[in-house]
């Protein structure tokens, strides 16, 4: 089997400026913003406008995009602590831990003195039915960042999973956050990519989208959340561990009000209900997967 090629494009004016790194694929059956990315670059090419600075658009886990799983031998979006990072001189590397030393050399390829700032976009996709949003970890100026976009805001994702892409690029002190667009085989996740993709060029790396031949419809489409968009916060994560056995109730979708009492789940044949009155929040819908669900509230 070819191996799937890690950068999708790149592209800029030779205006010296930020760094946008967008990052797709990190699981490997999330193919949406690697197809949103694609969209991007061909326009692009066709239209060639002024940018200052560099739009970078790469595979995160090339092997299992190829084979359209979510992994090969681990969750590439839980490798990036530190003491994995260091694992590098180790001759049992993983199938994740070799792409993600990939990534790190490229990312070293652009470091941040070359660089008026650097920013990063990781696009995912989930299981379940679900409007897009924004994750982000509060550190740097992440949050300011994200509340520029239209979509719903979740906070703190990656301060109770630990090992995400976003937390080492926010270490790595690049502004940015994690996009779920919507249902993994959705179109409208890709157009829900596609127009972040648009907005972050935008506000970025000062694109004026005006002057493109036609406003690309993805960024109408993301704009129309712009006046109903909510924070939240996680308040719970139900974790699975090597073994257990899950099975998420059927017809839950993210941001849906849960109440006290409501039965979300079995695991391992346990009946697990609601003991808040808040909103569910990435309920697990896939075989792959130690996050049953999380619940969230919303903040003003």
């Amino acid at each position: 089997m070819t191996k799937r090629a890690r950068i999708i494009g790149n592209y800029s004016s030779g205006k010296k400026g930020p760094l946008l790194f967008v990052t797709a694929a990190v699981h490997g059956n999330e193919p949406s913003g690697v197809k949103a990315l694609q969209r991007v670059f061909e326009e692009l090419k066709q239209s060639k406008p002024d940018i200052k600075g560099t739009l970078i658009g790469l595979v995160g886990n090339t092997t299992a995009l190829e084979e359209g799983v979510r992994y090969i031998d681990e969750d590439l979006n839980r490798t990036w602590s530190e003491s994995q990072r260091e694992n590098k001189n180790n001759d049992a590397l993983s199938s994740e831990e070799k792409e993600m030393f990939d990534i790190i050399s490229l990312l070293e390829k652009h470091p941040a003195d070359a660089y008026t700032q650097r920013y990063f976009m990781d696009c995912h996709t989930t299981s379940s039915d679900s409007l897009p949003y924004i994750s982000v970890q509060v550190v740097n100026d992440n949050d300011s960042w994200a509340h520029a976009f239209p979509i719903h805001i979740i906070r703190g994702f990656s301060d109770i999973v630990s090992g995400t892409i976003d937390h080492y690029l926010s270490d790595q002190k690049l502004t940015g956050f994690v996009v779920e667009a919507g249902q993994h085989t959705s179109k409208d996740a890709v157009a829900y990519h596609e127009g972040m993709i648009w907005l972050a060029l935008q506000k970025a790396l000062q694109l004026e989208l005006d002057r493109l031949p036609k406003l690309p419809t993805a960024v109408e489409k993301t704009e129309t959340f712009r006046n109903n968009r909510k924070t939240f916060e996680i308040i719970y994560r139900h974790g699975l561990t090597e073994g257990d056995t899950f099975t998420m109730e059927s017809g839950f979708e993210n941001f849906q009000p849960i109440e006290k009492g409501v039965l979300l789940a079995h695991h391992n044949s346990q009946p697990i209900r609601s003991q808040w009155d808040a909103f569910i929040f990435m309920p697990l819908y896939q075989k792959q997967g130690n996050d049953g669900f999380f619940v969230v509230q919303e903040v003003s």
